[in-house]
């Protein structure tokens, strides 16, 4: 059954090296399990439903993509969308959790039409490159203001706005430790070294009697407080439908960005330098998103993380399904997540950024109509506490500065008409 769904032979792979691979990738991206939920509770959901969520949405997403696509790419609630849906979208645009899940299913059903009817090709190759990796690294230094916050590293100032915090205290230093352990044990190749960095800064703080034992293992708690709760009736107001956008086009960039780098890791492009079965990968990370919102969690994307995995030996989507199995497995260690303090996971986020910033080498700097709409988007996606301001921003100052300069032959019909419609809601409101 497994030679005639994955293909194993004609892929070069055995069961043994599939199952290694999907535990690489898990590995890697298990501390999703500890911080969605954390950052979601911040919106006012129940941290348990989300967990059960967050693993039940992952399962789905990886065992789609590795069934249908036949792909060793695993997917889970992405990160920096999560943080768009508890900072923004509910602390700032005051919007219910409910109706933020509605934004996020609808932005699913978009994705899912677009993968279907084809049309992602225009729309991705019309959006400029620079902008592209300034949105990417733009999300990466929204998280590491989230991640120095939680940590306390960075506080609010009357005076300056921010300013530096006690440095001293417990959380910004079992942050700072656990960023530094991250670091040294990916220096060191360790695959699982950030959920090594959550469990053990989770354990110091348990021997130093901040964080309370609650169990390891248990029942999984009831899902019931978040599924199905979306509320839809407020999603095609104006300012809800930037937010669907902002939903929307980071999970659409960010899959395609993940589905290439995997595929190129791997040497799954054809002669052409296409990913074959693109389709069906694109059906699955959107219907996975959809999935997601009926569970009751933010959006689920494409994991970078993937490209462990295929690196391990994952040539076919029985790695996938083994990161899915695993997911699901995870249900069970819910009292283990409940005990994980939000300085547990600081430190992740801040290496996340340092991920998502990596890109910005390719940013053609001595072009400073390209670079300029770059800094534009990093500066103030963060500054702006909203990733959709930051984003929104960026395809203003790319058009605005192209057509003063005169290079307006470098506009897209696509770049234009967003730059439009995002200057018109600055304009209006």
């Amino acid at each position: 059954m497994l030679e005639k769904v994955f293909k194993l032979t004609e892929h070069q792979t055995t069961l043994k090296q599939e199952v290694v691979a999907g535990l690489t990738t898990f590995l890697t991206m298990a501390y999703i399990i500890f911080v969605n939920p954390m950052m979601l509770a911040d919106a006012g959901m129940d941290h348990g439903a989300v967990f059960v969520a967050t693993c039940l949405a992952a399962a789905v997403g990886c065992l789609v993509m590795g069934i249908v696509a036949n792909y060793p790419i695993a997917l889970a609630p992405g990160m920096g969308l999560n943080a768009f849906f508890t900072y923004t979208v509910v602390g700032e645009m005051g919007y219910s959790w409910e109706t933020a899940l509605g934004a996020v299913f609808l932005s699913g059903i978009c994705f899912l039409i677009l993968s279907l009817v084809k049309i992602r090709e225009w729309i991705v190759n019309s959006i400029p490159m620079s902008l592209r990796l300034g949105i990417a690294a733009g999300i990466g230094l929204f998280l590491a203001l989230i991640g120095l916050k939680s940590a306390g590293i960075v506080v609010a100032s009357p005076a300056t706005l921010v300013t530096m915090g006690d440095v001293t205290a417990l959380p910004a230093v079992m942050s700072v430790l656990g960023f530094f352990i991250i670091i040294a044990l990916v220096h060191r190749g360790y695959q699982s070294a950030v959920i090594i960095s959550i469990l053990g800064i989770t354990a110091l703080g348990l021997l130093l009697g901040d964080v309370q034992y609650s169990g390891m293992i248990s029942t999984p708690p009831s899902i019931a407080p978040t599924f199905m709760k979306m509320d839809l009736s407020n999603v095609l107001e104006i300012s809800m439908l930037s937010v669907v956008f902002a939903f929307l086009f980071v999970d659409l960039f960010d899959t395609s960005g993940t589905l290439v780098a995997v595929a190129q890791r791997g040497g799954f492009l054809d002669d052409r330098g296409r990913l074959p079965r693109l389709g069906r990968a694109l059906t699955a990370d959107s219907s996975a998103t959809i999935a997601g919102a009926m569970l009751g969690t933010s959006t689920t994307t494409s994991y970078i993380e993937s490209t462990a995995g295929v690196s391990a030996g994952g040539r076919t989507g029985l790695t996938a399904v083994v990161v899915g199995i695993m997911f699901l497995l995870s249900l069970f260690i819910s009292p283990l997540a409940g005990m994980v303090p939000a300085y547990a996971t600081a430190g992740t986020l801040f290496y996340v950024a340092i991920l998502m910033m990596s890109g910005l080498v390719h940013v053609d700097w001595e072009d400073l109509t390209e670079a300029a709409p770059v800094v534009v988007v990093c500066i103030l996606m963060p500054l702006t506490f909203s990733i959709a301001t930051g984003i929104a921003m960026g395809f203003v100052a790319y058009a605005g500065i192209k057509l003063f300069s005169g290079r307006y032959k470098d506009l897209s019909l696509g770049v234009l008409v967003l730059a439009a419609l995002f200057l018109a809601k600055f304009i209006y409101g």
